[in-house]
């Protein structure tokens, strides 16, 4: 096995075909350009595992927080003051990679998930949440920030009525408002979300074995997929709206 690229800010473990990743940046796992494109890269380093050598791999990642307060509390906003192509040379590729993974991917939603982190659990194929604590919401609305693409995963995986929710209202939902509004698969407490994670895991990777998931997904969630790739690495344009105000 190739060795994992060094990082301070995740740790990357294995169980068979299933890894887990975990998410340990202070602070509350803020999404730096830095930490994103340490994902990206943790993403291929996984898939090349699976893959090497294999005729039909199989396998599936689980992305996590570190602890049951924050998941992440999304993009570094005091980073896109001084950078403004943080998002479409972070961000937004991680999102794409997500979208175009060849293998199941489920996301355990540990604690609070704000803005940019919201959309990095809707980007995975399966969420658990905890049903303790913790609040996942999208407030761009209340701070004036946009990006290209903003709804674009809101459109293809809520209904309409919850994405308007979502998007126009920054509804702060609870793990149980969360369940029943199809934002995430189950909730389950802090001692059972991993658990449940990894067995999920062992049930759908083995759907990965024909080579056609990312290609059946996009079927599903092209349309969010192309929105991130037509943002990704542009240094030509504006893609985001800075905001006004931060958390």
């Amino acid at each position: 096995m190739d060795p994992i690229p060094p990082s301070d800010h995740i740790k990357v473990e294995q169980h068979g075909a299933v890894f887990v990743v975990t998410l340990q940046k202070a602070p509350e796992n803020r999404l730096t350009m830095q930490l994103c494109q340490t994902l990206v890269e943790t993403y291929r380093w996984i898939e090349m595992q699976l893959s090497r050598g294999k005729q039909e791999p199989e396998g599936a990642v689980i992305l996590q927080g570190t602890d049951d307060k924050y998941f992440s509390t999304g993009l570094d906003l005091d980073e896109r003051e001084t950078n403004p192509f943080a998002s479409t040379d972070g961000f937004y590729p991680l999102l794409r990679t997500i979208l175009d993974f060849p293998f199941p991917t489920i996301c355990v939603v540990t604690g609070h998930a704000f803005g940019g982190s919201a959309v990095l659990t809707l980007a995975h194929d399966y969420r658990i949440m905890n049903s303790e604590r913790g609040f996942w919401s999208m407030p761009p609305v209340n701070l004036g920030l946009h990006f290209d693409g903003i709804g674009s995963l809101l459109r293809v995986k809520l209904e309409p009525k919850v994405a308007r929710k979502v998007l126009l209202e920054a509804h702060r939902f609870t793990g149980k408002e969360a369940l029943a509004d199809g934002i995430v698969d189950a909730v389950a407490t802090p001692q059972e979300m991993r658990p449940a994670a990894l067995a999920l895991a062992d049930k759908v990777k083995g759907k990965a074995r024909m080579g056609v998931y990312a290609l059946l997904r996009t079927e599903l969630y092209g349309k969010a997929l192309r929105a991130f790739q037509g943002i990704s690495h542009v240094h030509s344009r504006e893609v985001s709206r800075q905001p006004k105000v931060k958390l």
